[in-house]
C-alpha cells in the first residue's frame, strides 16, 4: 500500500507547489496549534469524510443488491470488507509516512483519493468491482486517523477538548452518510451518494492545498510535543498494549453498530415505517445526538482522572445493548439512540491515550500502529455481520455485543493508576 501513496504523492506535489506559489492572500490568523482556522475546520471536516465514505455502502446496500442481483443485502456486505481491512492495515505506512513526509502532504493525498476512489466506486457494475473500488476507498480513508489527528491536535494546549470536537466532526459524517444516502439513493439512485461527497473531497483538497502552511520539517524531526503523563518503560508497553485491545473491542463495537444500524432499524420499523429516506433521517438524528458525547467526554478527559472515566464509559454499554436486543419500533429507536451515545462518547479515549503517553515526534507512528492491529481486526465485524444477521438475527447479535463491551470494561481495568 505504501507504493500507492508514492505514486500518487508525485503527481500531487509537482501541482500543490504551484497552487502554494499562486497564492498571494495575506496569512490568516494562527490558532493555538499553530493553523489558520480554515485549516483546523478542513481537518475537521476530514474526519466527517472519512467516517461518511466509508458507510455510504452499508446505508445504501439493499439498493445496491438488487441492481446487481443479490436477493438479500446480507450476501453483498461481505464484499465491503476489503474497505475495512485496507482501513486498518493502511494504517500503519500511513503514519509511518505522516512521520517522515509530514503530514500536509499526505492529507492532501487523503481528500484527492477519497474523492478519486468514491467516483471509481459510483461506476462499477458487479459485486467484485465494488469489492475493489471499495478496497481502494478504505487504503485512502486509512490515512486519516494517524496523520489528521495528530497533525489538528500538535502542541494544542487542551487536547482532550480538540479531541472531543474532532470526534463530533467524524460522527456527524456518519449521520450524513445516513441522511444525504438515503434521500440520493430515493430521488437520483445509490451511485450519486457516492458521485456528490467524492466531488466535494476533492474541492476540500483544493482548498487545503491552498490554505495549509508548508511545514518546516517533518515530525519526525522535529522537537515535537511532548507526552502528558512520562511512563518507565515497562508500563508504556501495557499502556500500549491496553491502548491497542481496547481499540481493537472498541472497533469491533463501532463497526457493528455503525455497519448494522440501516438495516436494524429498517427490520424494527416494519410493517409500521419503510420510508428509506425516513428511516435514513432518524438515523442520521440517532447519529447527530450520539456524536455531541464526543465534546462531554473531550472536556471530561481534560479535567478528570482517565481510568473511571473511561472503565464507566464502557460498563453502561452492557445493560443498553441488552435491552436494545429487546425492543421493536420507537422503544428500539430509544435504546439505539442511548447505545450510541456512549459507543461515540467511548470514541476519544483511544486517541486522547497517545497524545497522553507519546510525544508529537512519534504519534503518527504510533497510531498507526494502534490503528493497524485494531480496524484489521475489527473488520471481521463487516464480513460477519451480514451471514450472522442472516443466521442468528439482530438480537443475538446485540447481546454478543454486550459481551464485547464488558470484554472492553475487563480491559480497562489494566491502565495504570493517575490522575488527570
Amino acid at each position: 500500500m505504501e507504493w500507492l501513496y508514492c505514486r500518487v504523492t508525485k503527481a500531487i506535489v509537482a501541482k500543490e507547489n504551484l497552487l502554494y506559489a499562486m497564492n498571494s492572500t495575506l496569512p490568516a490568523p494562527l490558532q493555538a496549534n499553530g493553523f489558520p482556522r480554515i485549516v483546523s475546520l478542513l481537518l475537521n471536516v476530514a474526519h466527517g469524510i472519512d467516517h461518511m465514505f466509508l458507510l455510504i455502502f452499508a446505508t445504501a446496500v439493499a439498493s445496491i443488491a438488487a441492481e446487481f442481483g443479490f436477493a438479500k443485502w446480507e450476501d453483498l456486505m461481505p464484499y465491503s470488507v476489503g474497505a475495512f481491512a485496507a482501513f486498518g492495515l493502511g494504517a500503519l505506512p500511513a503514519g509511518r509516512l505522516g512521520d517522515l513526509w509530514g503530514r500536509r502532504v499526505m492529507m492532501i493525498i487523503f481528500f484527492i483519493g477519497m474523492g478519486v476512489s468514491a467516483l471509481l466506486v459510483a461506476l462499477t457494475h458487479s459485486a467484485w468491482q465494488i469489492a475493489a473500488a471499495l478496497t481502494l476507498l478504505g487504503a485512502f480513508s486509512a490515512i486519516y486517523h494517524p496523520v489528521g489527528i495528530p497533525m489538528l491536535v500538535q502542541n494544542a494546549p487542551n487536547p482532550g477538548a480538540v479531541i472531543g470536537l474532532n470526534g463530533l466532526a467524524g460522527n456527524l459524517g456518519i449521520a450524513v452518510a445516513a441522511l444525504v444516502t438515503g434521500f440520493l439513493v430515493k430521488w437520483i439512485g445509490w451511485r450519486a451518494a457516492f458521485i456528490v461527497p467524492g466531488i466535494i473531497a476533492i474541492a476540500c483538497g483544493i482548498i487545503f492545498i491552498i490554505t495549509c502552511p508548508k511545514e518546516l520539517h517533518a515530525p519526525s524531526k522535529g522537537k515535537g510535543g511532548k507526552a502528558k503523563v512520562v511512563l518507565a518503560p515497562a508500563l508504556l508497553a501495557r499502556v500500549f498494549l491496553v491502548m491497542t485491545a481496547t481499540a481493537v473491542v472498541s472497533s469491533l463495537l463501532f463497526n457493528f453498530t455503525t455497519n448494522g444500524n440501516a438495516q436494524l432499524l429498517t427490520e424494527a420499523f416494519r410493517g409500521v415505517l419503510e420510508d428509506p429516506a425516513v428511516l435514513g433521517a432518524l438515523l442520521a438524528l440517532i447519529y447527530m445526538i450520539a456524536s455531541f458525547a464526543q465534546l462531554v467526554v473531550g472536556r471530561l478527559i481534560d479535567r478528570m482522572p482517565f481510568k473511571p472515566l473511561q472503565l464507566w464509559m464502557s460498563v453502561i454499554q452492557i445493560p443498553l445493548l441488552i435491552i436494545a436486543a429487546h425492543t421493536q419500533h420507537w422503544f428500539l429507536f430509544a435504546a439505539l439512540l442511548a447505545v450510541m451515545i456512549f459507543v461515540f462518547g467511548s470514541i476519544p479515549f483511544t486517541d486522547a491515550m497517545i497524545v497522553r503517553y507519546v510525544d508529537d515526534r512519534l504519534r503518527s507512528r504510533i497510531a498507526g500502529m494502534r490503528l493497524t492491529v485494531a480496524f484489521g481486526i475489527s473488520s471481521a465485524a463487516v464480513w460477519l455481520l451480514g451471514p450472522m444477521v442472516k443466521s442468528m438475527g439482530f438480537a443475538t447479535l446485540l447481546w454478543i455485543m454486550a459481551g464485547v463491551a464488558a470484554v472492553k470494561a475487563v480491559i480497562v481495568l489494566w491502565l495504570p493508576e493517575e490522575t488527570a
